[in-house]
């Protein structure tokens, strides 16, 4: 009966340690994607250049850069791409375990031809989804 408890006990040690956090997930996962897919054309004008996540803030974070006229603050419909975002983030699937524990999502793009000026960045919480 002692041998059956410390069996039991000791495989379930076993698999809790080999268990990642969500955070831990979630890191691997970005750090992956980018790897594996980065940079990505998306259109003509629009390449990914990475994701990312900061466990302390639950955020994930895609990073894109615009290029040709679409580089260009005057070029983009700021409501129209938050609206845009907002409704393939409510769509998609693939994060419904982030969504169902409140991560954040941000959106970044930056200009091409100056790295440093981000022409939209949009941040959305549990709020949003």
């Amino acid at each position: 009966m002692k041998k059956t408890i410390l069996c039991t006990l000791l495989t379930a040690a076993l698999f809790a340690g080999c268990q990642q956090s969500l955070e831990e997930r979630a890191t691997a996962e970005a750090r992956n994607y980018t790897q594996k897919n980065c940079p990505l054309q998306l259109s003509e004008q629009i390449v990914m250049d990475s994701m990312s996540f900061d466990a302390a803030t639950h955020t994930f974070g895609y990073h894109y850069r615009m290029t040709g006229t679409l580089d260009n603050d005057s070029a983009i419909d700021k409501s129209f791409m938050r609206q845009q975002l907002s409704d393939a983030l409510r769509n998609l699937t693939s994060l419904q375990t982030y969504k169902d524990e409140g991560y954040n999502f941000r959106y970044i793009y930056r200009s091409a031809s100056h790295p440093d000026h981000v022409l939209l960045e949009e941040l959305f919480t549990r709020d949003d989804y």
